[in-house]
């Protein structure tokens, strides 16, 4: 239980501020917006979409026991009043799902991500009016035309919630788009261009794997080629998963690169996913996962300046380094690095929790053992 103990209790201390406030209706009043002001009117959106996105297979799964299932059973209490104040027209802390140009749509994305990932708890067991505002705040964003690129995805997301809710007016042309669009940007290797170019960041992660495949996977079962889709995109998957892997210094760092690096360990949501929904390659085992994810969580989080003095998130990758992040930051996004913790979906019984430590790639290399070389995939 000590791993996993170490990682509850650290997606707690990252997400407590978000849930607890909003469960109050105070989230408005408390979060800092002071650093760059003028991202305000998305901030609260962008707190709890990315939040439940994280936590969403944690509050879903129901092998659960001891005091944990106790902890469980108070953070889907708070998880659930926390959405149904978000999408509460007369609550305080009611959110922006229509408003800019198009920001809201990122976010409300993340939000549907984390309902297509805990149907049952975050939403199946909502009040019929929160069900209702739910499903009328997500159709609200499709006023919104994404960009061609990952927010292709941010539209198809939406589309897949409302599927998983029980809506029928979900629109498959939205997905659609996004598939095609992302089978012609495959670049090889595992990587998909964001858009027609090749990117050097973490959007693979951040996006792109993870709602093509939990969009695909949601819409399988009405469009037969997705079956087949599936398959072929979590091999490819895979593949990223396994160089997310190799990336992992043995200290537990790993490299700056690209946009959004704020996001922290944010960065490894397709490692943690791929272990969740099981399609790892065989070259890693699910404990060589587990012990590279918690040295890179241990490693971001033992600088205390991660957190403000009333424990919100601060931009940086390591402490509190605002430089690092772009003009779209605000302390609301920063919440997208509750997305390593996708792995407590999975029971305590499960081979990436029970199984014995093992090194992963990079602790190997540098002690001087031999290991088979790295291989592309098509």
């Amino acid at each position: 239980m000590g791993t996993r103990k170490e990682w509850i209790d650290a997606m707690r201390k990252i997400s407590d501020p978000v849930l607890g406030h909003l469960s109050e209706g105070t989230l408005k009043e408390n979060i800092p917006a002071a650093f760059h002001p003028d991202r305000k009117e998305y901030i609260l959106l962008e707190a709890l979409g990315r939040t439940m996105c994280g936590i969403a297979p944690w509050l879903e799964l129901k092998e659960v026991q001891g005091e944990e299932k106790k902890l469980q059973a108070r953070y889907r209490v708070l998880a659930r009043k926390a959405l149904a104040s978000a999408v509460d027209p007369d609550s305080p802390d009611y959110m922006n799902f229509t408003d800019g140009y198009g920001q809201a749509l990122v976010d409300a994305a993340f939000l549907a991500h984390g309902i297509v990932r805990a149907p049952e708890q975050l939403y199946g067991l909502l009040e019929e009016k929160a069900k209702k505002n739910a499903a009328a705040a997500l159709r609200a964003t499709r006023k919104f035309t994404p960009f061609v690129s990952n927010w292709i995805f941010f539209s198809a997301m939406i589309e897949a919630a409302l599927f998983v809710m029980g809506e029928s007016d979900y629109d498959l042309t939205r997905v659609d788009y996004a598939v095609n669009m992302f089978e012609n940007w495959y670049a090889g290797d595992g990587a998909y261009g964001d858009g027609p170019y090749f990117h050097w960041d973490y959007y693979n992660s951040f996006v792109i794997h993870p709602m093509y495949l939990d969009v695909l996977r949601t819409f399988q079962g009405i469009r037969g080629n997705y079956r087949e889709l599936l398959k072929r995109c979590e091999r490819r998957a895979g593949r990223y998963a396994e160089v997310l892997e190799r990336l992992i210094c043995a200290d537990g760092s790993y490299p700056v690169v690209g946009r959004s690096v704020t996001y922290r360990f944010g960065a490894f949501q397709l490692l943690s996913q791929a272990a969740l929904e099981g399609f790892l390659p065989e070259s890693l085992p699910d404990e060589q996962v587990r012990c590279a994810l918690t040295k890179v969580i241990k490693k971001v989080m033992e600088n205390e300046a991660m957190f403000d003095e009333n424990g919100w998130l601060q931009p940086g990758v390591y402490g509190y380094q605002p430089d690092l992040a772009e003009d779209y930051i605000s302390v609301g996004s920063l919440y997208l690095c509750s997305s390593v913790f996708l792995a407590l979906g999975l029971p305590e019984s499960h081979a990436f929790w029970s199984g014995p430590d093992r090194e992963f790639t990079a602790q190997k290399v540098w002690s001087g053992k031999n290991l088979c070389c790295d291989h592309a995939v098509d």
